[in-house]
């Protein structure tokens, strides 16, 4: 396992991200327990590492005040890569930056309830989590599928552990 804060890493970490549309995104109730839910991956912000989109009555928000400390994990079951991301959650209301952010997609999770609530960025229910990013680990594919068969048949052969993923981690502020 490779420890680097260098901005290769970094920048493959978001491109790795940037290609998964959900995240299980896990926080701690109350009571201790971890709790996970997956959550729409959204698209960079300049000034934000990792931020998504929920409703203002959703008990995650709750958790996020009592304990900040969250974890947001991918997984892609094709090629077997995967990112685990520690962070900080902040929850914002600003309704500025829902303006700045805001998608008309956003309407599927908010639907029109009428007045306010109609699902437009100016939603009391719209508010937005934004992450800051304390270490990731994240697998990225070490062959080409072809490759990684290759690599499962020589396991087979020698008994070894087959070479399909390189595991790299980002430590410190992203």
């Amino acid at each position: 396992m490779t420890q680097d804060t260098g901005v290769s890493k970094v920048s493959e970490l978001y491109d790795l991200i940037g290609e998964y549309d959900t995240a299980m995104f896990t926080t701690r109730r109350p009571d201790g327990r971890l709790v996970s839910r997956p959550m729409a991956t959204q698209e960079p912000a300049s000034d934000i590492h990792l931020w998504f989109v929920t409703d203002s009555e959703a008990h995650k928000l709750d958790e996020i005040e009592v304990d900040p400390q969250v974890n947001i994990a991918y997984y892609n079951s094709k090629t077997r890569e995967w990112v685990s991301v520690s962070g900080r959650a902040r929850i914002s209301r600003d309704r500025a930056r829902v303006h700045a952010l805001y998608k008309p997609d956003w309407k599927l999770w908010f639907p029109d309830e009428g007045g306010e609530r109609n699902g437009g960025p100016d939603d009391p229910r719209i508010t937005l989590l934004l992450i800051d990013v304390d270490s990731a680990v994240y697998a990225v594919a070490s062959t080409t599928r072809a490759g990684a068969l290759v690599e499962m048949a020589k396991s087979f052969v020698t008994g070894e552990e087959p070479d399909l993923l390189r595991i790299e981690m980002v430590e410190g502020k992203v």
